[in-house]
This record gives C-alpha cells, structure tokens and sequence, in this order.
C-alpha cells in the first residue's frame, strides 16, 4: 500500500521498538536518513537501532550516532523495521536477522517497486528530505545532532546543492536545519579529507579508466585483487564524470569473486533504466546495481548495457 506521509508518521508514532536500515554500500543519504530519524524517534521516547549491512565509511564518523550502528549479527525482534532510501531486497542480511511485527519502507527513488506499506516520494531530492518532513508531521523537534544528520542527507544526494535535484525547498530545509544546529563546513571538511593511502588508492584507480561508447561513456573497472588493496571507492566517479565528452560514468569493483557492484552517474542519459536492468535502481542521473558474477562478465555486460542505453536515448 502507497501511504500517505501522515499515514506513515503514525506508525512510526505507534511503534515503540523501532529498527531503521537502509541499502548495502551506504552513501550519505542513507547514513544520515538512518541517523536523522534515530534522533527524531529516540526525542520522542523510541527505543530505536540502526543496523547496516556494510562497512560504513569513516568519513561519516563526524555524524552524532555514527558509534551506534550495527551489523546485523544476531537476531532481535521489533515492533516495526523501516527500510530506507531503498527497496526491501537491497538490505543485506537485515531482512533475516529482524523479526519485526510490521514493516514499512520509505524512499525516494522512483525505481522502487517495493509491495506493502511504502512511503514513495520521487519528488524529493533525498530520503533525508522525506524524514525533515516527517518531524512535523510527528511533531518531533529538531536537535543539533539530528540537523546535522539530515543536512548530511540533503547535501549529499544534491552534490552539495548542484545537481538539478537541489529545488528551493530543498534550500528551505537546509536553512532551517542550519538554525536548528547543523554547521554546513563539518560536513564538508569531513568528507574533503583524505588519508594518504586513498590519494594513493584514487591515483591507482585513475589508471583504470575506460572510455567506451564512442567516448560517450567512460568508467573505472577495479577486479577483485585490486579492489581488495584499497582503503576506499569513495570519490572516483566524480574524476570519470567530468571528462569532457562523457554523458555516463560508471565505476564497477569487484567486491568477491562472483560479486560486482556498480554506480553509474550521467548527464543526460536514464541510468536507473540500466541499473534496473540488473535488479538495482535509482534516480534518472545517479543508479546502482549488484552484478552476481565474475570481473571479465560483469565489466562486459555492464558496458553493453550503458552502450545500449546511450544509444536509445540518441
């Protein structure tokens, strides 16, 4: 059932043990939505856990809750699971491991196809713009720590407020989360910061770059070996995305021998289409999928399927 934002403040207001997840690989919207709407609920008297099923980058660390959040390594029961910023099947090991009375799932990406109680609001730039709105709807008020969590959410998704995502609304909660506490430069600071060995691991990468599609697609392809030696992914897209003539980047690593996991950026073409192609999902500029096999298969059909896709958009 599609519900309303007022239906789903309810339930939120009903349960009184709360797990929140959001997607494997989490980037900043689905860290800070987790961590926002932790503030918002345990304000509100909740007992609430954030459980993420991946390694949670350290660059997040400056986030107020980020030494709370759990790997799902035992199983607990909960009056609700709220599944974030992606569809139920994109949780990892959390859909075992909790055993939750109700369950709804709200998100922003017009690729979710989720059946049962979902909140969906393509809309909007961030999950973490669906949970600032939540606040008033649950009457919950806003401290420093969760402004702070939900700036990260809005800042990330909107590329710091220069994708074609960031509305005035968009700017409207931000400045409200900036009088409510959040201080815009921890955020960027943070996430600017680099230790040494990811320079290192982003000049390593940089040699892996591809250009395919007539030059109108390029992307890093990172094997098992070479992703297994690196600190962190985080970043190397944005050196693919603005070479002069790309419309779509891709960065694809593999995390296991028969597990690959691609993001894809684009400026004009529909990478969510591609990116559902595989099972994954997205925004029209901004997706992302699991391949479940090999390196060598995985970098084939991934650019045949970003090849294919250009080309339908001409």
């Amino acid at each position: 059932m599609n519900m309303t934002l007022a239906e789903t403040a309810g339930k939120l207001l009903r349960a009184q043990n709360v797990v929140l997840t959001a997607h494997v690989n989490p980037d900043g919207d689905a860290i800070g939505s987790s961590l926002g709407l932790m503030h918002l609920l345990r304000g509100l008297g909740k007992e609430t856990a954030v459980l993420l099923d991946d390694d949670v980058p350290k660059a997040f660390s400056i986030l107020p809750g980020y030494e709370a959040i759990q790997r799902p390594e035992r199983e607990r029961s909960a009056d609700l699971l709220v599944i974030l910023d992606t569809a139920p099947d994109r949780i990892g090991g959390v859909a075992k491991c909790v055993q939750a009375d109700a369950c709804i799932n709200i998100d922003h990406h017009r690729t979710n196809a989720a059946e049962g109680d979902t909140y969906l609001a393509p809309d909007r730039a961030a999950t973490a713009e669906i949970v600032y709105e939540l606040a008033s709807e649950m009457k919950a008020a806003f401290t420093k720590d969760s402004a702070l969590c939900i700036y990260t959410g809005l800042a990330t998704d909107t590329g710091f407020f220069r994708y074609s995502n960031t509305t005035a609304r968009v700017m409207r909660a931000a400045a409200h989360l900036m009088d409510c506490g959040a201080e815009p430069h921890i955020v960027s600071e943070a996430l600017e910061q680099k230790p040494y060995q990811m320079i290192c691991d982003t000049a390593e990468a940089l040699q892996h770059i591809e250009r395919f599609a007539d030059g109108r697609a390029a992307g890093i392809f990172l094997d098992h070996e070479t992703t297994e030696r690196m600190e962190s992914t985080e970043g190397f897209i944005d050196f693919v995305r603005v070479i002069e003539g790309v419309d779509v980047a891709v960065l694809l690593k593999a995390k296991e021998e028969k597990l690959c996991r691609v993001s894809m950026r684009s400026k004009g073409t529909d990478v969510s289409a591609i990116a559902a192609s595989f099972d994954g999902g997205g925004h029209m500029r901004a997706a992302g999928c699991t391949l479940k096999m090999g390196f060598d298969e995985a970098k084939k059909r991934i650019m045949a399927a970003i090849a294919d896709g250009i080309e339908g958009e001409g």
